[in-house]
């Protein structure tokens, strides 16, 4: 499936389910770039807001870029976010027309030099990803990455770690990553809920019922006062020029 449209089916659980981005992690997206209230930020494959409303909530302008009707749909309405259809190799801004070029949980669907180009292009200072992934250092995140890789029916999660290393490459910029963890905590329903918003995960047939099956297994060995703890790591990958 198309990566601009695989999403669709999938909205309202990203909506709904999807973890928030630590504090750290936004802080290093905007260091040094001065005051938040004088920035316009892109927020390239923008999907439901999450990380576009958390730039704004700072102060920032968003200009929120999303392919894909459904998500923008999904999306909880901010005053500082406007949103736009448009790729992360074609985003329709002009040249040099925000201060910091974003994507989140994103750049593994376009990591193109055409978009590395076009994020070059509409930034006049900086561009970043972030990208969050499971710290299977934790007993609970390691089974349930386990459950995860069994039920997977394409290689998002390679393409995944291949961005990082794309982006960490970004072509004449100084480049500088970081990490932060965070925790995202589940109750049955939001587990299950989570791994519905995965679009590489079955949605329906037998396969997703044995999923879920194993999901609910999974959280009945792990819980802990009605929740489960998922361990996370975001990777922040800034590149100045």
């Amino acid at each position: 499936m198309n990566s601009t449209s695989r999403f669709g089916p999938k909205a309202k659980a990203y909506a709904a389910f999807r973890p928030s981005y630590p504090r750290g992690a936004i802080d290093a997206v905007l260091e040094g770039l001065g005051p938040v209230s004088a920035l316009t930020i892109a927020d390239i494959g923008a999907g439901t807001g999450i990380s576009a409303r958390l730039f704004a909530e700072r102060g920032a302008s968003v200009i929120a870029v999303e392919p894909n009707a459904q998500m923008r749909s999904a999306a909880e309405p901010h005053p500082r976010v406007q949103w736009r259809d448009g790729t992360g190799e074609r985003t329709g801004l002009p040249d040099s027309s925000v201060d910091l070029a974003v994507a989140c949980q994103a750049f593994h669907w376009f990591a193109t030099p055409a978009a590395l180009a076009e994020l070059a292009r509409i930034a006049r200072r900086r561009a970043a990803i972030l990208q969050y992934e499971r710290d299977e250092r934790d007993a609970f995140t390691a089974a349930y990455g386990e459950i995860v890789r069994a039920y997977a029916t394409d290689d998002t999660e390679a393409l995944r770690a291949a961005a990082l290393e794309v982006f960490a490459r970004f072509p004449g910029a100084r480049v500088h990553r970081s990490e932060h963890p965070s925790v995202q905590r589940l109750d049955r329903e939001s587990l299950l809920g989570r791994a519905s918003s995965a679009s590489y995960l079955p949605a329906s047939g037998p396969a997703a019922a044995r999923l879920r099956a194993d999901l609910r297994a999974l959280f009945d060995r792990f819980e802990r006062d009605g929740n489960v703890a998922l361990a996370m790591v975001t990777y922040a990958i800034v590149a100045d020029w």
